[in-house]
């Protein structure tokens, strides 16, 4: 993932300096209704991934929490068909990506799993909730909620590290009040993947 060095300080230092209100997991249900309009306002299918995005810390205590939310994903994928995968990424961000054709199982997924590190007492750690859309294989949309500034925007990546504003600006209008829609648009930070057309996390 080719993270900028400004998204590496917005999303750790910087944008906890300028939170505007303290981050809840509860937010994030709030997509459950937003794939029902990126699908039929918008055209955008549930491309049946998301992820979370975390930065690490060289403790006993961290690690294992981090693997009791991992197991916990594990025997829950029996009961939902949820699969994930784990890995760090060449910026030293941490990743649990899921797939699941099912919005509802990817969304209890990713509240369980970000409850936790809350509880815990690592909700600092927390960076980013990634929901991906689809309208072709390689044309993807991306909601994003950042943690430390407890609010959603939209991501629309085109060809080569350049953006969709136009897209952009019209999922925030539609989206708008259906999610709490960060409303500084200079915290629109992209989080390019390595090639045009993959995911943030590959």
């Amino acid at each position: 993932m080719k993270l900028v060095v400004v998204v590496r300080s917005i999303l750790g230092v910087s944008a906890e300096a300028d939170a505007t209100r303290d981050a809840d997991p509860e937010d994030l249900f709030g997509m459950s209704t937003a794939y029902v309009t990126m699908e039929a306002d918008l055209g955008y299918d549930n491309a049946g991934k998301a992820a979370l995005c975390f930065s690490s810390v060289d403790s006993t205590d961290f690690g294992a929490m981090v693997e009791e939310v991992e197991a916990i994903l594990e025997a829950g994928a029996e009961e939902t068909g949820t699969t994930f995968d784990s890995h760090a990424d060449d910026h030293g961000y941490n990743w649990v990506v899921l797939d699941d054709d099912d919005p509802e199982d990817l969304l209890t997924s990713i509240h369980f799993a970000a409850d936790t590190f809350i509880e815990q007492g690592y909700g600092s750690r927390l960076l980013a909730a990634v929901f991906a859309f689809d309208k072709s294989s390689t044309d993807h949309a991306y909601w994003i909620y950042s943690f430390r500034r407890g609010a959603y925007y939209p991501f629309v990546p085109k060809g080569d590290h350049e953006r969709d504003s136009k897209t952009e600006f019209k999922l925030q209008s539609v989206l708008d009040g259906e999610l709490g829609i960060e409303d500084d648009e200079s915290y629109w930070y992209p989080l390019w993947p390595d090639r045009p057309g993959g995911y943030p996390w590959d």
